[in-house]
């Protein structure tokens, strides 16, 4: 009797694949193992086994695999069922998921190797010359890679030389498979086993008077040892004897000393040796406590809306003592990897080595380490940290899932697939647990105060700050008129100039927040008005002063800033807009004394350069802080007693129909970083519009007056959490193409269903990296079933599909767009 298997691959594939194992293989063989199989011509590719049965494919002669990867399952029945969902709801492929949820250590792909064929005789007359390049390499080398071949020719497309040395025989292609993760192991010695006997010890002291070296070495083992009570590192021996490595080395040739290694985690967390209680809670964090657990008692989703500096981390804390209490797992998700520094020394001092943290900033083989912990259930992965990506760890058995910051669009997950919301697949993955989810936030999202307001969700708040601090005092700055009246020093009110004065006279700090980065957006020509432009987006290059280029955001492309006007070459370029750099630039020359620092995607491309800038304003190394939206969340600096907002207008006049919903909660989250002790706090923001609505509504406080001004319009145009949203995106390099492909398809969804369609339409930003976009919007009432409507569009793209003039329009689907 046959026996096979059903497998996922890592590409955006609809199915499941089958292939056919031995009786040997399917005793070995689990749901969740990873398996290399044969796809293609000759590929290999890791493929991960969701089904044993007896029946063969019917379409197609099913292969044998060609390596079982795992002694265990790395997957979760649990995961498998939660990639599914994630599949089905946000329109992608089973495939996507798990390309997206596993480290890319542990998705093994074959590489292409070239070998000489030995049996053929070939004629080097006859060969072209970057044929005789590679032909005559691999006489000298066994093996050559696609890179070398690339190398050796100096060019990136080989695949026509490789083809014409097929043909005539002159070479062979193999595909090998290699493990990327590799354990790190540390090196430890001890005395050799001969030595534990006091006669032959003493024997060895003695024979080591004449090598005073060796002897040293061999006393500071014993030192070590006595002091330490733990396995020696090799490294510690070498450092504590004084000798060198060969010394040691001889001794361990001598079978005195014996190296042996431990497996160790790449990423060790410094963790106190006394842990703290939890902070003794205030009446409000009491209530808000007793309320959640309220809730979590009835299986309710839960959101805490608390004031910013309201302690909403120490009421997690308790929780999150709890559930580990309990013997199960937590999960803390925060919407950026700046946060998870200060948030991960804060709760080390009440659960010391049980965290670990998972991020996009870790390498591969780390990520690896950590998945195997988490599946493991070991002790220190007893609470996880991490960013959205966390959600797909192989949880064994998870208790309490708290989402922090719940309204951060960071959450959203916008390329590649799957385009999944981290808050949403968060409470599917806590029903599929049977575990509490607690949502918590300042300023909630609509969608989930709505929900709360209607009791879908529990509800609970803190509505003051720790030590009853009072609010930070909010002051609009009409920077229209003091353009006018000439009172503006750069981007600076001579407002806002004053309090920083003052706050730094007083020995305070000062964050400036200034949402984007680079110098200034547009460089241009007085002349002729010419800006210069990116040649694969459009959009205009953006200026880094520091970098000395003209750089696009969106695609990378950059240029030396030029030091006349590319059209007409005049001298007359000039910048329009400003950004960080600028601002930091400015801050510098008005304030020569104070220490400036900038917090943006430049200045923390490093793996560990959130920390670096976090610690030093926390240790008053810096005075001011100028950054993007980054600093606006969850982070908190104790000595911080004026915020800055220099353009709030930016963020008003964003075409999005959350923009003003954004703007409110961005406002609030970074005045939130002022004041947060015992002082009040003071925030300053800058607008050409103080009468703005959304403006008073943050200087007061008005959640509730934001809410409802909000939630009226949302009713009022069909935008969620009255309806639901899909947008459908169009790509193609040829614009007449994507503009023919996207009006059929949108005609095709409004004969279909009663759905409203919009569009197609093209973006603010209609050209990324030489690809034409065009965006169809498509609201679903609520009476309208989601599912149904999504199998509409799957049949109206099977038809698209088989025309072959829209060949090659690529299909995004992006739903709950954000």
């Amino acid at each position: 009797m046959e026996i096979f298997i059903n497998v996922i691959l890592p590409i955006p594939l609809e199915k499941h694949f089958t292939y056919r194992i031995s009786e040997y293989q399917a005793a070995k063989l689990k749901l969740g193992m990873r398996v290399a199989v044969p796809f293609g011509k000759s590929k290999l590719y890791t493929a991960l086994v969701v089904e044993l049965h007896n029946r063969p494919p019917l379409v197609y002669e099913a292969k044998a695999i060609h390596d079982i990867l795992d002694e265990e399952p790395i997957v979760t029945s649990i995961q498998l069922k939660h990639w599914q969902w994630i599949a089905d709801y946000y329109m992608c492929t089973l495939g996507e998921v798990f390309r997206s949820a596993i480290p890319s250590a542990l998705l093994l792909e074959s590489e292409t190797l070239i070998l000489l064929n030995k049996d053929v005789i070939i004629d080097e007359d006859q060969l072209k010359d970057d044929e005789f390049l590679v032909y005559e390499a691999l006489k000298y080398q066994n093996i050559l890679r696609v890179n070398d071949v690339m190398e050796i020719v100096e060019k990136k497309n080989i695949l026509p030389i490789l083809n014409r040395l097929i043909k005539i025989k002159a070479i062979v292609l193999k595909e090998e498979i290699h493990e990327q993760y590799k354990p790190k192991m540390v090196r430890y010695v001890r005395l050799g086993q001969r030595y534990n006997k006091e006669a032959e010890l003493e024997k060895l002291l003695d024979s080591l008077t004449r090598a005073p070296k060796q002897s040293q070495v061999v006393l500071s083992l014993f030192h070590l040892q006595a002091t330490k009570k733990k396995p020696i590192k090799l490294d510690e021996l070498e450092i504590d004897s004084k000798s060198s490595r060969a010394v040691i080395r001889a001794l361990i040739n001598k079978e005195v000393l014996e190296e042996y290694f431990i497996q160790t985690d790449r990423v060790v967390l410094n963790s106190t040796t006394e842990l703290k209680l939890p902070k003794k809670l205030n009446e409000y964090q009491v209530t808000a406590l007793n309320t959640i657990r309220q809730n979590f008692d009835h299986k309710k989703v839960t959101l805490l809306k608390g004031v910013t500096s309201s302690g909403k981390t120490e009421v997690y804390v308790k929780l999150i003592a709890e559930c580990i209490n309990e013997g199960k797992q937590a999960l803390y998700l925060v919407p950026e990897i700046a946060i998870t520094t200060q948030l991960i020394s804060r709760l080390q001092k009440y659960f010391g080595s049980a965290i670990s943290v998972f991020h996009s900033k870790y390498n591969m083989q780390e990520k690896v380490e950590v998945w195997k912990n988490v599946l493991d259930n070991k002790s220190k992965a007893q609470l996880i940290v991490g960013a959205r990506s966390a959600l797909f760890l192989p949880f064994a058995d998870l208790g309490l899932i708290i989402i922090d910051e719940e309204h951060e669009n960071s959450f959203k997950q916008f390329d590649p697939a799957p385009r999944y919301h981290a808050r949403d697949a968060a409470i599917i993955l806590g029903g599929l647990f049977n575990c509490n989810v607690l949502l918590g936030s300042a300023t909630p999202s609509i969608e989930s105060y709505k929900n709360a307001q209607t009791t879908k969700y529990g509800y609970a708040q803190i509505d003051r700050r720790f030590g009853n601090v009072l609010m930070p005092d909010m002051e609009l700055v009409d920077i229209k008129e003091q353009h006018r009246k000439k009172r503006m020093k750069g981007h600076f009110s001579e407002r806002l100039l004053e309090e920083i004065t003052e706050t730094l006279n007083q020995g305070e700090q000062v964050i400036l927040f200034q949402n984007r980065r680079g110098y200034a957006p547009i460089l241009e020509c007085t002349t002729c008005g010419h800006s210069p432009q990116c040649p694969n987006c459009d959009v205009s290059l953006t200026y880094h002063m520091h970098r000395k280029q003209l750089r696009c955001h969106y695609c990378g492309h950059h240029i030396p800033i030029p030091t006349s006007c590319l059209a007409c070459g005049s001298n007359t370029l000039d910048t329009k807009g400003f950004g960080t750099e600028q601002v930091e630039q400015e801050l510098n020359t008005i304030f020569p004394s104070a220490k400036v620092g900038r917090m943006d995607l430049d200045s923390t491309r490093g793996k560990h350069a959130y920390a670096k800038i976090i610690h030093a304003f926390e240790n008053q190394e810096m005075d001011i802080l100028v950054g993007t939206q980054m600093l606006t969340k969850g982070l908190d600096f104790r000595n911080v007693n004026l915020v800055g907002i220099m353009n709030a207008d930016a963020l008003l006049n964003f075409p999005d129909f959350r923009a003003h919903e954004r703007t409110y909660q961005l406002l609030t989250q970074v005045a939130g970083r002022a004041g947060r002790t015992k002082k009040r706090g003071k925030v300053i923001i800058q607008t050409f519009n103080p009468y703005h609505q959304i403006l008073k509504q943050v200087t007061t406080g008005d959640y509730l007056g934001m809410f409802q001004e909000q939630l009226y319009e949302r009713e009022q145009y069909k935008y969620p959490p009255i309806n639901k949203i899909i947008r459908i995106s169009f790509k193609h390099k040829e614009y007449n193409k994507l503009n023919e492909a996207s009006a059929w398809f949108a005609k095709a969804l409004r004969n279909a269903s009663e759905i409203e369609v919009l569009g197609p339409e093209f973006p603010p930003v209609a050209r990324i990296r030489n690809q034409y976009l065009k965006h169809v919007l498509i609201k679903i009432p609520k009476g309208v079933p989601l599912q149904k409507t999504k199998k509409n569009i799957k049949r109206i793209q099977i038809s698209f599909d088989a025309v072959s003039q829209f060949k090659g329009v690529r299909i995004i689907y992006n739903v709950d767009y954000m």
